[in-house]
């Protein structure tokens, strides 16, 4: 059985699993049916932070423009335009014995392509969760569904993995920013073109 997260609550990854090493990242949503101009397009993404909580370089963000980090440890599996479907709509892969040592954080948000002009906020977005499972074996680790207090914001920060004492563990935050992506990066010390 995967644990089942509440916002704020944290859990260890690798102390239940040794020897894991290889995790799946998924991140999933429903949309609401109201006309809202154009099709709903969320978009996944990972900055992998150091100990400020900032990227160190650009290439620490990972996501539709970006695919695989330098080093190898985060690959994202490509960009879901419409969220169609049941399961994960985006996935984001992590090889944990690759992160590099100065990465102590990777936190995993989504954010709604374009929100202004196709008038979309997550209060038009449901059954968003992420869940993280063991990629060789397939078993789902844990599960945390972000729930339905959002409304205006446009980029939400759903967890994050972080370093602590040499185990992984995930941290599930819940956050909601409006600014989109442009705002995430900004929080994150990634310059924006």
């Amino acid at each position: 059985m995967p644990i089942s997260l509440k916002k704020g609550q944290k859990v260890s990854l690798t102390k239940g699993n040794p020897g894991l090493s290889k995790v799946v990242v998924g991140l999933g949503w429903d949309v609401n049916q109201f006309d809202t101009g154009g099709d709903f397009d969320l978009d996944a993404a990972a900055f992998l932070l150091g100990d400020s909580g900032r990227v160190t370089k650009s290439e620490d963000f990972v996501f539709y423009g970006n695919l695989s980090h330098p080093s190898g440890s985060v690959n994202h599996m490509g960009d879901n335009l419409t969220g169609e479907g049941e399961g994960d709509d985006e996935q984001i892969k992590v090889e944990l014995s690759k992160v590099p040592e100065n990465v102590t954080k990777i936190a995993f948000t989504a954010t709604i392509y374009e929100p202004e002009q196709r008038r979309q906020n997550f209060g038009q977005v449901n059954n968003a969760f992420i869940r993280i499972y063991n990629e060789l074996t397939g078993e789902e680790l844990l599960r945390y569904d972000l729930g339905e207090d959002f409304s205006i914001e446009t980029a939400v920060v759903f967890g994050e993995l972080y370093k602590n004492n040499g185990e992984w563990k995930f941290n599930a935050i819940g956050s909601g920013y409006q600014g989109g992506l442009a705002a995430l990066c900004g929080n994150y010390g990634v310059d924006v073109e």
